[in-house]
């Protein structure tokens, strides 16, 4: 049967010792009084530590590259207070608006696993390769808030400094057939800022 295409950037499954759905998150700032942040982040994108002490996020168009850039971790929403409101916002993703006191929450841990979308069929024999990411289709929606990274297979290599590493295939029965298009794959952060790992078997 087909795979559903309908990316979602990382969405959190469990971390590397078993333990599904901790939802272990950290709390870093997105911007400050002092530095301002006009780059939308969904939930389920990539973000990287920036300068002036903010989190930004890793955009990588079609072609792109993310090798190389060290990963903090998955952004998963932000709280805010609202510049035209005046009023304390949760969203699941950053507008790109004049807050001064914006605060994402990230899955920051290097044994945290993710689920994401691959925009093409995933064989069995590409897991444990390293493999980049690709924004599809423009980088998130506004109205859910939820990233359209995907990984790229056609990326699949030994290179440590690639960000992500397969593990499995989802169990995900409406995403889990590998010899389609946008097989659901299970990964790890790979080029973590707390702790890279090692080289794949692509």
């Amino acid at each position: 049967m087909a795979n559903k295409d309908a990316p979602f950037g990382l969405r959190y499954v469990r971390n590397l010792q078993g333990n599904y759905n901790s939802s272990g998150q950290s709390r870093y700032r997105i911007t400050t009084a002092d530095a301002t942040n006009a780059t939308n982040i969904y939930q389920g994108d990539i973000v990287a530590q920036g300068t002036a002490g903010i989190v930004t996020r890793i955009a990588r168009a079609d072609g792109g590259s993310a090798t190389s850039t060290i990963i903090l971790g998955v952004f998963n929403g932000c709280f805010y207070t609202d510049p035209t409101t005046s009023k304390p916002t949760w969203s699941n993703y950053w507008p790109g608006n004049a807050a001064t006191d914006a605060v994402a929450f990230i899955f920051d841990s290097p044994m945290d696993v993710f689920e994401i979308q691959a925009d093409a069929a995933f064989p069995v024999a590409d897991l444990f390769g390293n493999f980049d990411v690709v924004d599809n289709s423009g980088t998130g929606s506004s109205d859910s808030g939820i990233s359209y990274l995907e990984l790229d297979v056609s990326t699949g290599a030994t290179t440590a400094a690639l960000p992500v590493k397969a593990l499995d295939i989802s169990q995900d029965p409406e995403n889990s057939d590998v010899s389609t298009a946008n097989t659901n794959v299970l990964v790890t952060i790979q080029n973590h800022l707390f702790g890279q790992k090692q080289v794949g078997l692509a």
